[in-house]
């Protein structure tokens, strides 16, 4: 005969109890407002409340217990699932070893590695990581359904009342309980109240015998023999034998001591605990009332929360239903920061580009891509390194434009000392082109040619002490350059001058500039209306973050077309104490900018003219961005 009672909430047990025995007539739906169902110690989540309130009724049924998992991002490249509870009776070295013999089996997929980081500290913490290109979702249906992340628990409640077997629901098990507590009691009171009447029937002859002392004790000396000194004390004092008998017997020392006063009081005492007792044993309603106290006493000591989760089937939604395994081949957005991080979108939403308010970093680049695409990141030292966008973090829909949340680029790929990102490019775009501007005024338009395999490659040869300062893939003819060198002077001209050359070729003269100036910023823009030049001056030789900058944003449209390898025109007049530019933008409107954390940073909100002065600002900046032209 196998019997198994599923582990249950004391406070709860306790509250259901007390709750039967204020009510005797109370259903199981009354008690199981108070019970809901089983409380496992390793907490989990119990799925199939039907199960429960058949066992509750009949004493026999089933449920599922699932683990508490967090599907969390456990490193750069990798999501990977972090489960925090398992099901009552299970162990983390079942569970790697299922998983280990389905991977190696290839009954499931998905999963890279298990990793059993539980200790005293954190408590259980296996974590599950999940390749990319997968759903963490998904993966997690299947690991329910394959392993003992969800287990069934069988309910037969087999109880032995009155030395027979028998199989009990809810409300006969407390009813056997409960009588059993008032018998336990009730036999208790008796036992106490009896043992309170024996000690004040001795206190009762004490007391008496201690009004006249010297009596008692001239009898007892008199006396041949200690039957006749018993025999002498009954008759003398009208005592019982028992009474007689615990006055010879103890100590004169002790009998001499005893004050009458304190007799008196624990006679009193005595007399109502009598009292109490009794009425706890003629009162049945007195009597539950203690049984009910006791019960609470016993919840308040050792009851605990809940620690179980308790779940309809109708809230349990399988996630293979609505998620494929593997992540679709969707549209989607890459987005790099400022501030080197970056994260993808879950669908087409960089239309509102720039229309918002983003207060955290602002972004520098931005691409149409797919989820499971590779892409380009450019790099200052002229060359591409390829990565996989599916292993990027994937920001919620609707959300706005942000990379808060994003992984840094740097745990991504590696980059030297001095080299760092520019732009984003895609790679499957053969109608593409990429545009690139050095600090020495060199700019070059690059053929679309990626090789097919390769995780890094050169598109731009750099000469020593010279570096790639913009970076920005176009598609088609129209639009136009724009170079902005640090002595404040801005050059555009027509982006259809620079013929398409191969990756090993070198570039143009893009503009002429002068003696210790050096290009500071170089785009492609499509020009219109709300195409404007953000630039913001500084002191060049002041330590980073102390100096106050200005900036001053101004349309496009304000500066006059030049030919290539010319100086352009004045863009931006120096303040006192300022002696360069340290940033510059060319796109559209409106202007992000932001500090060297991050934070967002108010731009002006008129324009200025076009050889004029900049507005201070209240803190320095950083990075300045406009939204692109295009989207690649």
């Amino acid at each position: 005969m196998a019997t198994n009672m599923a582990p249950h909430n004391l406070r709860e047990v306790v509250a259901a109890a007390q709750h039967l025995l204020a009510h005797p007539k109370a259903d199981l739906d009354d008690l199981m407002k108070f019970v809901p169902g089983p409380d496992l110690p390793t907490g989990g989540i119990i799925v199939g409340l039907d199960g429960i309130r058949e066992a509750y009724e009949v004493g026999k049924g089933s449920f599922r217990v699932r683990a508490k998992v967090e599907i969390e991002q456990i490193s750069a490249r990798r999501q990977g699932i972090v489960v925090r509870e398992l099901p009552y009776q299970v162990g983390t070295e079942r569970v790697i070893e299922r998983i280990k013999d389905l991977v190696t089996s290839k009954k499931l997929q998905g999963i890279s590695d298990v990793t059993d980081l539980t200790d005293y500290e954190s408590g259980l913490q296996l974590v599950i990581e999940i390749k990319n290109g997968f759903n963490p979702a998904a993966v997690l249906d299947q690991l329910y359904k394959l392993t003992p992340l969800e287990e069934a628990f069988h309910i037969n409640n087999v109880a032995l009342v009155e030395g027979q077997p028998v199989t009990l629901g809810l409300k006969p098990l407390l009813e056997v309980f409960l009588k059993h507590r008032l018998d336990v009691v009730r036999r208790r009171s008796l036992y106490r109240r009896t043992k309170a009447s024996d000690r004040l029937h001795l206190v009762d002859g004490l007391l008496v015998a201690i009004l006249d002392i010297d009596e008692v004790i001239a009898v007892i000396r008199s006396s041949d023999d200690s039957g006749m000194a018993k025999e002498r004390l009954i008759k003398a004092f009208d005592l019982s034998d028992i009474q007689a008998t615990y006055i010879l017997e103890m100590p004169l020392r002790r009998l001499t001591k005893f004050s009458r006063i304190e007799l008196e009081k624990e006679q009193n005492e005595l007399q109502m605990i009598i009292a109490d007792l009794t009425d706890i044993l003629e009162n049945d309603k007195r009597l539950r009332k203690v049984v009910g106290d006791e019960l609470t006493e016993a919840a308040k000591v050792f009851g605990n929360d809940r620690r179980t989760v308790l779940e309809s089937d109708e809230g349990i939604v399988s996630a293979a239903l609505a998620v494929p395994l593997e992540v679709e081949d969707d549209p989607c957005q890459v987005m790099l920061s400022a501030t080197g991080l970056l994260a993808r979108t879950t669908g087409a939403v960089a239309s509102e580009f720039g229309k918002k308010r983003v207060n955290h970093d602002t972004i520098r680049s931005v691409i149409s891509t797919s989820a499971r695409a590779d892409i380009g990141v450019v790099t200052s030292a002229g060359r591409v390194l390829r990565l996989s966008v599916v292993g990027l973090p994937a920001l919620p829909e609707n959300s706005v434009l942000s990379v808060a949340g994003g992984v840094a680029l740097k745990e991504l790929i590696t980059l030297d000392k001095e080299e760092r990102p520019l732009a984003l490019m895609t790679l499957d775009n053969p109608d593409s082109t990429l545009f690139l501007a050095t600090a020495a005024g060199i700019v070059k338009r690059v053929a679309h040619d990626v090789p097919t395999s390769a995780g890094d490659w050169s598109v731009m040869r750099v000469d020593d002490g010279d570096w790639v300062v913009g970076a920005m893939q176009v598609v088609g003819d129209d639009g136009e350059v724009v170079l902005i060198s640090d002595d404040a002077q801005l050059l555009r001209f027509d982006f259809n001058v620079l013929r398409a050359a191969g990756r090993a070729a070198g570039g143009v003269a893009g503009i002429r500039l002068s003696d210790e100036a050096i290009l500071i910023y170089g785009t492609v823009v499509k020009p219109h209306s709300d195409c404007v030049v953000a630039t913001v001056a500084g002191d060049y030789g002041a330590l980073k973050g102390t100096a106050a900058h200005s900036m001053k944003i101004t349309p496009l449209s304000e500066f006059p077309a030049k030919g290539r390898g010319t100086g352009g025109v004045r863009c931006h007049k120096f303040l006192s104490g300022e002696n360069s530019l340290v940033n510059a933008a060319a796109g559209n409107s409106p202007v992000h900018a932001c500090g060297s954390t991050g934070a967002f940073v108010e731009t002006p909100e008129k324009f200025g003219k076009r050889d004029g002065s900049g507005t201070t600002l209240r803190k320095p900046v950083e990075a300045v961005c406009c939204a692109p032209d295009q989207l690649p």
